[in-house]
């Protein structure tokens, strides 16, 4: 949370600051640390997120390694490292943090026990890696293997994201055209079809009746449609909530079996990655349970507690579900190996690039389709609207 501090120079001048800090005691430690004397500390009302450090939230993990391991490489301790960062630093929300950190360090804490203390902007994922790397003194090697994970999922989600973009943009349009024609243009044809005293076709009889409806009674379909959306607002968070959509997609044929895959992958990669670190078997599975779905999690348990009781790792996953063909056979050749930090992030590497072929697949072929879909429904429209004058036109000839 933030801090205003009433703060008094060694010159006796007066300054105002605020300070992104844990508590007061915090506050006046980094007001100190300044080389100033706090006179007063008061608490920021109306913190965003629910009480997170607003400032702080801003923190990138992904560029704070990035740049944590350039320095490292050139040969800077890490307390070094982190004055350096916090000399080039702007941000005053970052250099909050990173005059945390410092402060943690130098009073003999453990790197990783200093992020643990803000696990709010550092994930378990990174805790447990740093914890890792500080047995065998070889952290930028750990911060690399974080950093090409990050990248990776990055890539994927970036991916899944970019694919769903331009249809999105296609249904907007799509629903904002035909929107625009059934409450607007079609009852001004209503109203001029409405004497013509002619027999219209039965389609076109349907969509101006419509539009009569529409045109007189359009501020209670208004209220009719911005009720009918909180409900639908309301009710899908309750079935987000649920865990519903995820059921839901697992469902569909064709769709659920890659969700699935997807999510394999992103475990397989996880694991792998704090096996590599350096971590057991089971401290790393309690690690992943916090950051898969509910289905996975419940698999994960089933099986760590498999190993626990001497079975080894492909048999537990094969037992509870998860593993694919491919991915059992190169978890028993990892444990034949002796590698199954390395079997587990080949089995996400190989199914990253089954996705991502299969997403290609899927925009080539979805978007053609929504596009006719559109184009049908609003030419549809335009058609039933234009027979009319279509059959007066061909009478008066």
């Amino acid at each position: 949370m933030q801090f205003d501090v009433r703060a008094l120079s060694p010159d006796h001048l007066i300054s105002q600051l605020t300070i992104d800090a844990i508590d007061e005691a915090d506050a006046r430690r980094q007001v100190e640390a300044r080389g100033l004397f706090a006179a007063k500390v008061t608490a920021v009302n109306g913190a965003l997120f629910g009480g997170k450090r607003s400032g702080a939230s801003r923190l990138s993990v992904v560029l704070f390694s990035q740049e944590l391991l350039a320095l490292l490489n050139a040969g800077l301790s890490i307390v070094e490292a982190l004055e350096a960062l916090l000399e080039k630093e702007a941000n005053e929300g970052t250099r909050s943090t990173l005059t945390r950190l410092l402060g943690g360090l130098r009073e003999g804490k453990r790197f990783s026990g200093v992020l643990a203390e803000q696990s709010d902007l550092f994930p378990p994922l990174y805790i447990g890696i740093v914890k890792a790397a500080e047995g065998t003194s070889d952290l930028p090697r750990s911060l690399t293997r974080y950093i090409d994970y990050q990248q990776r999922i990055d890539a994927v989600r970036g991916k899944i994201v970019s694919a769903a973009i331009y249809p999105m943009i296609l249904m907007l349009v799509g629903g904002g055209v035909s929107g625009f024609l059934i409450g607007y243009v079609v009852p001004r044809f209503a109203e001029v079809y409405q004497g013509a005293g002619r027999n219209l076709p039965w389609l076109s009889q349907v969509l101006l009746e419509w539009g009569q409806f529409a045109g007189t009674h359009t501020m209670a379909l208004l209220v009719g449609i911005a009720v009918t959306l909180s409900v639908l607002i309301i009710g899908g968070r309750h079935f987000l909530s649920n865990g519903g959509m995820a059921r839901l997609i697992n469902r569909l044929p064709g769709i659920g079996e890659r969700v699935r895959i997807y999510e394999l992958s992103r475990l397989y990669l996880t694991m792998g990655m704090l096996l590599e670190g350096g971590i057991p078997i089971v401290p790393a599975m309690e690690t992943v349970q916090g950051m898969v779905s509910a289905t996975i999690r419940q698999g994960l348990q089933l099986a760590k507690e498999s190993i626990q009781s001497g079975i080894p790792l492909s048999t537990a996953f094969e037992d509870n579900h998860l593993t694919t063909p491919i991915s059992l056979r190169m978890l028993r050749v990892g444990e034949r190996s002796g590698e199954m930090g390395k079997m587990l992030t080949q089995s996400a590497a190989f199914y990253d690039g089954e996705i991502t072929r299969w997403i290609d697949r899927f925009t080539r072929t979805f978007e053609p389709l929504l596009m006719a879909a559109i184009g049908i429904i609003v030419g549809g429209i335009v058609v039933l609207l234009y027979m009319p004058i279509f059959d007066l036109a061909g009478s008066m000839s």
